[in-house]
């Protein structure tokens, strides 16, 4: 369950509401607006609906959340707001669909009308599947299944990448990233940016505050490299206004570009036309965002989260606890359970009625047959503390905190009890932690699990970095034919190539 509860906006909702909502998109110059999406894949909208943004079919505001029947079934992959204002949804059959303010064309339907209800785009999209889709103020970027990036939109500023100004009432493609294989894509205000499978990343548009990267002021009507970020292998970017961030792999943070409000984190007000490193020294960072619409960063680490701008306001608290927040307290409480996990001589205090909820090993567990359902204290010796305390609380947070090392642990557990969402989330922990000490170990990992998705990850990093993961023990150490396939496989790839 996604926790919105302590959005204002969402306070209008009653809680059996509140439990539906698996995604939810919040938005507006005030965050009066708001898009959520339910388990069961319905679409439902609330707020000041401006400019049509809601897509109810009319201009009407609503405190009474409303489904939009004709998105009914479809799940979302990919959503993205403009502060035009404009709205792009993508469901997982790559159909882009539109609506919202449209002066500029920004929705790709080929006018300049006003469209208040959600709106297929097919013109220039045909056979082409959409995965994610970007909003700047009045332009709009979509990213294919193919790796090509469509533009449309406003483009007074070359924020289309056509290597003209003129304004582009239909997807286009960026011509320019051909033969790319394009992985992410961002749009500011009004300048765009792509992220390669390579780790590279290209700009263009506005840049008269050096947000392109580039180490000058100048336009660009077409894509370029940010060179001073070459030799780096970027995993994920984001745009503020007028700023930009850039994460790599091995979770160093880089920002450019407008830092009147401190949103560059470089603890001072100074502009930056080329990538300056910021909180070197710090932990791992795993993960970033801005919005194209305000000035503001935030960085997440291993254990923090971090927030770059001017003064902000926090939202008050009333003491309540949500059912979500009910259920992390009472982790691991002698005074409620009713039941102990000894994993090393050490125990863990769970909900019996709680465990066959969330997880079917348990479920299956305590039946009357089996010995585990009459016991107070079940005893666990083929999991470490560390990973089964991870796993028990998982089942009441939906979260996991484990370094990369442990979550290989947790990994063997989550394959051993067929929880595929834990799975995943391992897969994602390994990833965000995976250094070069460790590529090698993570890959045999993977490849143990079968985490097809992990294995990719894991190889690519090595490949990228393939002359100092060759020079660790790890490398050295590898079951020999594990090193064979990955030699053999990365010279297919062209690694040993002069």
């Amino acid at each position: 369950m996604v926790d919105v509860s302590k959005w204002p906006l969402f306070s209008v909702l009653s809680a059996e509401q509140l439990a539906t909502v698996r995604q939810a998109c919040v938005f507006g110059t005030l965050g009066n607006e708001a898009i959520y999406v339910t388990h069961a894949n319905e679409v439902f909208v609330f707020g000041v609906n401006c400019s049509g943004c809601l897509g109810t079919g009319d201009l009407l505001s609503t405190l009474v959340s409303k489904k939009l029947n004709f998105l009914q079934g479809k799940k979302v992959i990919s959503l993205s707001y403009g502060s035009g204002p404009h709205v792009l949804l993508v469901d997982e059959d790559g159909q882009l669909f539109s609506w919202g303010h449209n002066g500029y064309s920004q929705l790709g339907n080929g006018s300049c009308m006003q469209v208040l209800s959600p709106t297929l785009v097919t013109a220039s999209l045909k056979n082409k599947r959409v995965k994610e889709v970007a909003c700047g103020s009045h332009h709009s970027m979509a990213l294919t299944q193919e790796g090509e990036v469509f533009a449309w939109g406003y483009n007074n500023c070359g924020q289309i990448g056509s290597g003209s100004t003129a304004n582009q009432s239909y997807p286009r493609k960026v011509t320019s990233l051909q033969g790319r294989n394009v992985v992410g894509i961002v749009c500011g205000q009004t300048s765009s940016m792509a992220l390669v499978d390579n780790g590279e990343v290209y700009s263009w548009g506005n840049n008269s505050i050096g947000q392109l990267g580039i180490g000058s002021n100048e336009v660009q009507l077409s894509p370029c490299p940010v060179t001073a970020l070459q030799g780096l292998c970027v995993q994920q970017i984001v745009s503020g206004y007028s700023h930009s961030l850039a994460l790599t792999d091995e979770g160093l943070l880089y920002a450019w570009g407008a830092n009147s409000y401190g949103q560059l984190g470089t603890g001072s007000k100074s502009n930056h036309q080329s990538p300056v490193q910021i909180m070197a020294g710090k932990e791992r960072v795993v993960e970033i965002a801005a919005c194209h619409s305000t000035h503001i960063s935030a960085a997440k680490t291993q254990r923090h989260s971090f927030c770059f701008c001017t003064p902000f306001r926090f939202l008050s608290y009333d003491g309540f606890l949500t059912v979500a927040e009910a259920l992390r307290k009472e982790f691991d409480s002698q005074e409620t359970s009713d039941l102990k996990f000894s994993v090393e001589g050490k125990y863990i205090h769970v909900h019996k009625a709680l465990l066959k909820i969330r997880c079917e090993h348990f479920r299956l567990m305590f039946r009357s047959q089996w010995t585990e359902d009459q016991q107070e204290v079940i005893e666990i010796s083929q999991f470490s503390y560390p990973v089964y305390r991870s796993f028990l609380q998982f089942l009441y947070t939906d979260t996991v905190d484990l370094p990369p090392d442990d979550a290989i642990g947790l990994l063997d557990l989550a394959t051993s009890y067929c929880e595929g969402r834990l799975k995943r989330l391992c897969q994602l922990i390994i990833k965000r932690g995976i250094t070069v000490d460790n590529a090698l170990t993570l890959l045999s990992a993977a490849i143990h699990y079968d985490a097809e998705d992990l294995e990719e990850f894991c190889f690519r990093f090595c490949v990228s970095h393939l002359t100092q993961v060759t020079q660790t023990g790890a490398f050295w150490q590898s079951d020999g034919a594990m090193l064979k396939e990955f030699i053999s496989r990365a010279s297919r790839c062209g690694a040993f190539k002069n």
